[in-house]
């Protein structure tokens, strides 16, 4: 009977493990479904070379979940391309709580044909923008990004590269919506693709971050 028990724990935990380690990929390469979700679409944002294309101005993709709800630490990564003629600031992904200000956002800004990253994370009355003007890049290539938290430790890298991290207290958020191509309540639109993007239940190490395409 012990050994029973002790054999139905290990398949319990084992489950919870696999639940923990879980990973959901999207890949953009649809107007209809991506990631296994409905996407409503607006503008006119198009399917090119594998990824989708956002003009900068009306485009965006919106969902009805948050690929990272209940996760204690996590992974989050995009692979897309930045393109010139965009605005200075922009947002290219999105994870909100419903009814609530708690958000994941992944952002960029640009000048001078170069773009670095803001990425955003609150949690309650708790907020952080990771975000370091030095770290600059060229606009019109693709690029990895990340943003990790492994429950106390939030960081963000660019090819693998760190960014800018810190430390903070960010509770597991609730179930939401998402939205590609600009910021949840449709302002700060993105020009450029996104083709894929990578939500797992831990923190990775840079080694196991997805590549860009070159």
């Amino acid at each position: 009977m012990r050994c029973a028990a002790i054999a139905a724990y290990a398949v319990l935990a084992g489950a919870a493990l696999a639940f923990q380690d879980r990973a959901e990929t999207w890949r953009f390469d649809s107007l209809t479904q991506i990631g296994g979700h409905a996407v409503k679409v607006e503008g006119a944002p198009r399917i090119a070379g594998g990824a989708v294309v956002f003009d900068g101005a009306r485009d965006a993709l919106f969902f009805d979940v948050h690929p990272l709800a209940g996760a204690r630490a996590w992974t989050w990564e995009v692979i897309f391309r930045p393109d010139p003629g965009g605005a200075p600031a922009q947002r290219f992904f999105h994870l909100q709580e419903q009814g609530t200000q708690t958000r994941l956002l992944f952002e960029i800004r640009t000048a001078d044909g170069q773009w670095w990253l803001d990425s955003y994370a609150r949690s309650g009355d708790a907020g952080k923008a990771l975000i370091d003007p030095a770290m600059r890049h060229p606009l019109g290539r693709w690029y990895a990004v990340a943003a990790v938290y492994d429950g106390r430790m939030y960081r963000n890298y660019v090819d693998g590269v760190p960014q800018n991290e810190s430390e903070i207290a960010l509770e597991p958020q609730g179930a939401g919506t998402a939205s590609v191509g600009t910021r949840i309540n449709r302002v700060d639109y993105f020009k450029g693709a996104v083709r894929e993007a990578r939500f797992t239940r831990r923190a990775l190490l840079p080694a196991e971050f997805l590549h860009a395409p070159r």
